[in-house]
């Protein structure tokens, strides 16, 4: 599928249908994250190829938002191989996945090069935070990785 930024993204599994926001880096390099702020939506890392175009696409959601309660992504360890994300892209076209698998690792050994590294075909990662809930609002121990491919794009 030719570039198109992603525009809303649907989970039917899980119940997520949200907006999709661009997120850039932040100064230390890493990808900056969506607003902790009430129904915060998912965000696409713009540095990454569109959803539907050859490589990784990175979509990254809350877990949790603070004092607003669950984010966007807080069923995300629930997904399945074989589920459906559907990306609705700028163009008008939508780009459908299939889940091929879904991993929990400690942030601590977070696996950049199969996240972000390039794969030879359009590849979706949805990224959340998991695990324990560290205390004081320090965040969480782990990160939930969905890798899923296209299956269709119409």
């Amino acid at each position: 599928m030719p570039r198109s930024a992603p525009k809303r993204l649907r989970i039917p599994g899980i119940g997520v249908d949200t907006s999709v926001m661009p997120l850039g880096l932040a100064p230390d390099g890493t990808v900056r994250v969506p607003p902790i702020a009430a129904h915060s939506p998912a965000g696409w890392y713009d540095g990454s190829p569109t959803p539907g175009q050859t490589g990784p696409a990175v979509v990254l959601g809350h877990v949790t938002v603070g004092r607003y309660g669950d984010g966007v992504f807080r069923h995300l360890d629930r997904m399945r191989p074989g589920d459906k994300v559907l990306v609705d892209r700028a163009d008008g076209s939508v780009a459908t996945f299939a889940v091929e698998r879904v991993q929990t690792v400690a942030k601590s050994h977070f696996p950049t090069q199969e996240v972000y590294g390039n794969v030879d075909h359009p590849a979706l990662r949805l990224i959340t935070c998991g695990g324990t809930k560290l205390s004081g609002g320090a965040g969480y121990t782990d990160n939930v990785i969905v890798y899923a491919s296209l299956v269709d794009g119409s």
